[in-house]
């Protein structure tokens, strides 16, 4: 990042270097937060390193649990930071937590700002944890960002605070951005189950995908979800969902591939492979996966829950707690099946997004500081 001179200096002295905005960003190590930094590197903000969690090895890039949320950390550290940013990692602190984390900060005088990427935490069975949290957090934050309308409405409506809107950036770094899409017969639909976080429904609308994807020319229907749900001393274990995958794979209705997690190729490698991604999501508000699809152009088919639909060109269906509902996934499939090569990022778009959002992230933060 380079500094800036003043253009109409009074005097013939040195040029005089912008003022830099340090950040505690909670996290910085996230590629959201990452890609809101200038790509050019001609940005004047600097995040602070995410503080190691204790019983992390000195290798790891491991951000979680966030120690910046200790109202200890804020009173040894306040001096290293100018703006505090908070946006994922606060799920296990309890509303007397956070309102000590926003008394300290109050105490130093650190602007706070909060970006709502969850309105409903996708984690969380029961949405009242996460309410409770933002109950606190959204009323004492100096600023608020979300990433679409729909969700700046909600939360006006519920909290009556306005919220900026900001578009997720890219997540897909060149020059996987800007490679071609490698060609494959037929047309693939994926379901990828993962480790079936609580707000996943994949049994239910892989049946019903499985139930019509025969009447698709060429179409098949691959199927992944992690080792991990198969070990019984996992968090994630669900041995009654590998059952029913491996009959229906048995069945020659699904291709299953069960796996470890991901690598960033792995995965890019994988949406490539796609022409379709189904999102089995029957709560949440944002996602990361959908922009990275649209990064690599790979059509995806998610539930009328949330305001996922608002980010990016995407299929819709309605989904109940139970469920799918199958008319409308059928819909959503088939309008992919028809709509094919799927629209995908322009690099040079997805750049200027960014530069513009990595902007509006400064401006917003020296606003506050002055």
């Amino acid at each position: 990042m380079k500094t800036l001179v003043d253009p109409t200096p009074a005097t013939p002295r040195t040029a005089r270097p912008e003022r830099r905005v340090r950040v505690a960003s909670v996290p910085a190590g996230h590629v959201y937060v990452a890609h809101l930094l200038s790509p050019d590197g001609n940005g004047v903000v600097d995040l602070l390193a995410d503080p190691r969690p204790n019983g992390a090895p000195s290798t790891s890039q491991r951000w979680w649990p966030p120690v910046m949320l200790d109202p200890a950390w804020v009173e040894a550290h306040h001096g290293d930071f100018d703006v505090y940013h908070l946006h994922f990692g606060f799920d296990a602190q309890s509303p007397d937590e956070l309102r000590a984390l926003v008394a300290a900060l109050r105490r130093h005088g650190k602007p706070f700002v909060q970006t709502v990427h969850d309105l409903r935490n996708p984690h969380q069975p029961d949405p009242r944890p996460h309410r409770a949290a933002l109950d606190v957090l959204i009323p004492a934050a100096d600023r608020l960002i979300t990433l679409t309308q729909g969700a700046a409405d909600q939360i006006e409506r519920h909290w009556g605070r306005t919220a900026r809107v900001l578009p997720h950036p890219h997540v897909v770094e060149e020059p996987e951005l800007s490679a071609p899409r490698p060609s494959h017969p037929g047309f693939v639909i994926g379901v990828h189950a993962k480790s079936i976080r609580p707000n996943m429904r994949p049994l239910p609308v892989i049946r019903a995908l499985a139930d019509l994807v025969t009447d698709l020319p060429g179409a098949r229907l691959r199927v992944d979800i992690h080792k991990e749900t198969a070990d019984p001393g996992a968090h994630a274990y669900a041995p009654e969902t590998l059952t029913a995958l491996r009959s229906l794979a048995d069945a020659g209705r699904v291709d299953l591939h069960v796996h470890d997690y991901f690598d960033d190729a792995e995965l890019w490698r994988y949406l490539r492979s796609l022409d379709l991604s189904v999102l089995p999501y029957a709560f949440g508000t944002h996602s990361g996966w959908l922009e990275a699809c649209h990064d690599l152009g790979t059509a995806v088919a998610v539930s009328d829950r949330g305001h996922y639909a608002e980010q990016r060109p995407c299929h819709t269906y309605r989904m109940a707690d139970e469920g799918p509902d199958p008319v409308s996934l059928r819909a959503a499939v088939e309008a992919a099946y028809r709509g094919r090569p799927a629209p995908r990022a322009d690099p040079a778009t997805r750049g200027a997004e960014r530069r513009a959002v990595a902007a509006a992230h400064r401006a917003l933060y020296e606003d506050l500081l002055r």
